[in-house]
């Protein structure tokens, strides 16, 4: 399921889209395809689950580093919801392509790519 919150102007949006397993794996085909077509390796075909790691992991690649609350605040508006946003921080956490320094307020994050 995705959700998705916000406001467009005045007006509160709160949206739920579910896709069942050949949706996802439509959606992840055509996603593949724009990256094929756009120079880039096309993606495998993933779970509803791993779409939602691979896009917090890229989250966390993009930025390069973030403190665990800010972090949190954008897996949380990735995810849609506190638990698995909390899930995917401590998957993060575990990960071998991401570095934890813990500072006196709170651990910051921070991407180290591929192990080598």
């Amino acid at each position: 399921m995705i959700r998705i919150r916000g406001r467009i102007g005045d007006w509160p949006v709160d949206l739920e889209i579910e896709l069942d397993a050949q949706d996802w794996m439509n959606l992840t085909r055509s996603v593949g395809t724009d990256e094929a077509a756009a120079g880039g390796v096309p993606a495998p075909a993933t779970a509803p689950g791993d779409a939602l790691w691979h896009s917090a992991r890229e989250r966390l690649r993009c930025a390069g580093k973030l403190d665990g609350p800010e972090l949190l605040a954008e897996l949380e508006a990735l995810a849609g919801n506190a638990l698995l946003a909390k899930r995917l921080l401590v998957r993060l956490r575990h990960c071998d392509e991401v570095k934890v320094e813990h500072g006196a307020d709170s651990a910051c994050y921070h991407w180290v790519g591929a192990p080598s």
